[in-house]
Formats: structure tokens, C-alpha cells, sequence
């Protein structure tokens, strides 16, 4: 069911959020919110994502505000830190801030830095996580082959849960998952996924050993979980830098899963300076519950006149492919 525009509109809110540190290229989160009959939903596809990508974003949020999710058999989601790709010396100020949390994903092969500065940074994790910590690395596809193999020896030494989209394609997924093996590093997709045409290729290709999902790239929990079912990997939901509001919707989704061996990606809220609500980590986990925003907050964060205007052109633009669809 895709409502009318105006009934989405009715309640949309634009809201900018700042950043503690530089993440995906951005030091500002933007996001629109509405509320629907089930209460408050996120569309917040990346700016660079075209009308038909973004709508699927929109599709997810629209079916959290209007429909009731799948029933959750569980209460609480344990999450990870995500440490962006700062410098090692300000590791423990990141970790700091994801109260309990138990693991960490570290991001990696950023522009402009080198392998060392990689392996500094994940050896941060380390000594401040100890031994017993879990850390997982994440190269959201920049590295080749060649590259990737090379940093997993380098990154070896650290017990790496698993390596998170190392390459951009396929089958250099498989290539690599082929070459490492021996070393028992597992391999995880996700823009494999969630970028997908066909998101079951992974699987089919024996490209990965795990898989990353996420609520509003994949057109919201059902899809999603139809998506792990059919692919029969293990599964970590994650989130795309949501506000809370989007965080309660991979908690939905997180919470619906049968088996849920490894700690989600849902702890994002950390990152933030600020948020329309409060759902960061407590005792390293998050509530599975719906959030509604800060009235407040929603003032204090709100985007400029511009911005949200650009927002609700690109609302109405994703709507009408829905409509379509």
C-alpha cells in the first residue's frame, strides 16, 4: 500500500544531525521523518542515490509507519561499536562513547590513508577492547584482490571476526573468500546486497560466509527477511547512519530474525552529536521498541528552508515511482 503524499506530508520533518567525527564523507546526517498510523518513520536514502534506488528507502519507511512488523522474539538487540577511520591516538574517545559494547567494526581503506594507518587503527581496537573484544573490519568494496588479501595478512594478527565487503563485485567476493580460507577469516557482503539486482548472487556464488542487511535498503523487515531466508547465511543487521527512528526499524528487523549469532550494527546513534531521541547503547545493547522524537528536537535539529525543500521534492519524486511500481 503506498498512502497518499499528503498524508505523508502532513507530518514530515526534515532534520539535520551533526556528527562527533567525519563518517562516510559527511559531517551532517540529514533525514526525513512522518508519522503514520503505527507510528514514526525514517526515509533518508544517501543524497548521491538516484529516484529508483531511494525509493525502495521509501517503500521501508512507509511500510513501518503503516503496517505492523513481524513479531519479534526477542526484546533487546546487543550492537557494535562502529569506529570511523580516525586516527588510532582517538580510538578509546570513540569506544568510549558505545556503553557495554562488546565489539567493534572498524572502517578501512579509506581514501587517502594507507594500510598502516589501517592496521594502527585496528590495533587501537585491540588494546583498548582486549582480548576478549570482537572486532570486525569494514572496506565498504575499495580494495582489489590483490589488496584485500594483503590486508587481511596484515590485519591477521588482530582475530577479526569477520572482513566486510573487501571488494566491490561478486566474484571478486569469491576470489578472495577462495584465497583466505585457510586463515578462517570469514567474509561478509553488504553492498552485495542491499545494492544488489540480485541479491541472492552471493550466495549462490559462494561469495561470502555472512551477510549484512539492512531495514530501509531493502525495502523494509519482510523483504529482508525473505532475503535471509533465501540466501540460508547467517545474518547482521546494520544500520545506514539512521536517526533513532530508523535504529527502531533495524531493531524491528533484528528482533523478527530466528538466529541472531553476531552483534548488530544498530549502535550507530553514538555517532551523533545529537538525535531526535536517545537510543544509544546501554550495557551494550539497544530496545526493541518503537521511538517517537523529541518535539524539541525535532525543532533544534531541524535543516534550513533548502534543504527541506529539497527533501520533500525528492519525497514526492520517489513517491510517484512507487506509485508506478
Amino acid at each position: 500500500m503506498t498512502p497518499d503524499l499528503q498524508d505523508i506530508v502532513a507530518s514530515a520533518r526534515v532534520v539535520a544531525l551533526p556528527l562527533h567525527t567525519r563518517f562516510r564523507g559527511i559531517d551532517t546526517r540529514e533525514a526525513l521523518l512522518f508519522e503514520g498510523p503505527r507510528g514514526w518513520a525514517e526515509f533518508s536514502p544517501f543524497v548521491e542515490y538516484g529516484d529508483t534506488e531511494a525509493a525502495t528507502w521509501l517503500a521501508a519507511a512507509i511500510d513501518f509507519a503503516w503496517t505492523a512488523q513481524p513479531a519479534p522474539l526477542r526484546d533487546r538487540i546487543r550492537v557494535n561499536a562502529t569506529v570511523p577511520a580516525v586516527d588510532a591516538a582517538t580510538v578509546p574517545d570513540v569506544l568510549a562513547r558505545f556503553a557495554g559494547c562488546r565489539t567493534a567494526k572498524v572502517k578501512v581503506a579509506e581514501r587517502g590513508q594507507t594500510l598502516a594507518d589501517d592496521v594502527a587503527r585496528v590495533r587501537a581496537v585491540r588494546d583498548t577492547l582486549g582480548p576478549e573484544g570482537r572486532i570486525r573490519v569494514d572496506a565498504n568494496g575499495l580494495w582489489n584482490v590483490d589488496e584485500a588479501e594483503h590486508a587481511v595478512h596484515a590485519l591477521n594478527e588482530f582475530d577479526l571476526e569477520y572482513i566486510e565487503q573487501p571488494c566491490a563485485t561478486v566474484a571478486e567476493l569469491a576470489e578472495l573468500r577462495t584465497r583466505v580460507r585457510y586463515l578462517g577469516i570469514p567474509v561478509a557482503a553488504d553492498e552485495s546486497i542491499r545494492k544488489s539486482d540480485d541479491p541472492l548472487a552471493v550466495a549462490r556464488s559462494g561469495a561470502a560466509d555472512v551477510i549484512v542487511v539492512k531495514a530501509q535498503p531493502l525495502g523494509g523487515a519482510v523483504h529482508a527477511l525473505q532475503i535471509i531466508a533465501a540466501t540460508g547465511l547467517p545474518a547482521v543487521v546494520s544500520s545506514a547512519l539512521d536517526t533513532a527512528i530508523g535504529l527502531s526499524q533495524g531493531a524491528a528487523l533484528a528482533a523478527a530474525l530466528p538466529d541472531l549469532p553476531y552483534d548488530c550494527g544498530l549502535g550507530t546513534a553514538s555517532l551523533f552529536a545529537d538525535d531526535v531521541a536517545d537510543l544509544r547503547p546501554r550495557d551494550g545493547a539497544i530496545p526493541v521498541e518503537r521511538v517517537a522524537p523529541d518535539a524539541a528536537a525535532l525543532d533544534r535539529l531541524a535543516a534550513d528552508g533548502e534543504r527541506r525543500e529539497w527533501w520533500l521534492d525528492r519525497l514526492a519524486r520517489c513517491h510517484r515511482v512507487l506509485a508506478e511500481r
